[in-house]
């Protein structure tokens, strides 16, 4: 109940307004019109085809963005030089949205998974670099000072305090790059994308058949929710917790 429930009022106040013809229905569908279409559309094997293709992207983008964004963080974070020299390009390009790279993307790749991947990457790796900075710089100086007096070498200090100590940032930056990487995708397949659920979407726009948009959005919101719910949220809990920071876990909650 306290999951599914405040879906009951959005949903009712959906029907009511599809059943007093508030909107017309060449723009407004109800709840059975949008189930009905999603039936037909895994019956047919598109909407799955459409949400692997999404998926694969998804996930392309996401590896490389932690293989390049969680290195070049550490670096940046642990190197008084590399922040000198990369923390005003990190404030500038966070500030650029994903989808004003899209036209010049095009240009450099064109219509491909690697122009839809190079925006995925973006999105991911500034703000998971950012967290990770954040991250290292609350690992507490005295237990640094610590290790260092037992004889621990600079190795040691960095696998054994300095990434534990950061992981909570670490699976905040995590969650929030995969939050912004999800929407790239959708933006970056509803303008250069040829399959996937962006597509899908922006083909039933163009097709005049509002009931197909209104099934991506629902399949959206719904993947989204069950990822951040049942993997991102416990993952990011477990790790607060695993390092000490059992009352910001427990707020979390």
């Amino acid at each position: 109940m306290r999951t599914l429930g405040p879906f009951v009022p959005v949903v009712f106040l959906w029907w009511l307004v599809a059943e007093l013809d508030v909107f017309p229905s060449a723009f407004f569908v109800g709840p059975a019109t949008v189930l009905a279409e999603m039936a037909d559309l895994i019956y047919k094997g598109i909407l799955p085809s459409y949400l692997a293709d999404s998926l694969n992207r998804l996930w392309n983008g996401v590896l490389f963005g932690m293989l390049i964004g969680i290195p070049a963080g550490f670096v940046v974070a642990l190197s008084t030089w590399a922040r000198k020299l990369t923390w005003p390009l990190l404030m500038f390009f966070q500030a650029i949205a994903d989808i004003a790279w899209l036209p010049i993307v095009i240009v450099w790749f064109g219509f491909s998974l690697t122009a839809v991947t190079f925006v995925i990457v973006y999105t991911i790796v500034f703000p998971l670099m950012i967290s990770i900075v954040a991250g290292v710089e609350q690992v507490p100086r005295d237990v640094i000072r610590a290790a260092r007096s037992l004889g621990a070498g600079r190795f040691r200090v960095f696998t054994d305090v300095i990434v534990p100590g950061s992981l909570p940032s670490v699976a905040t930056g995590i969650r929030t790059g995969l939050g912004y990487g999800w929407r790239a995708l959708i933006a970056a397949e509803i303008i250069i994308g040829s399959s996937g659920l962006g597509f899908m979407m922006f083909d039933s726009r163009r097709a005049g058949e509002v009931t197909g948009v209104f099934v991506g959005m629902i399949v959206l919101g719904v993947l989204w929710f069950a990822l951040d719910a049942l993997v991102l949220a416990p993952f990011e809990r477990s790790t607060i917790e695993r390092w000490g920071m059992v009352k910001t876990a427990e707020v979390g909650r």
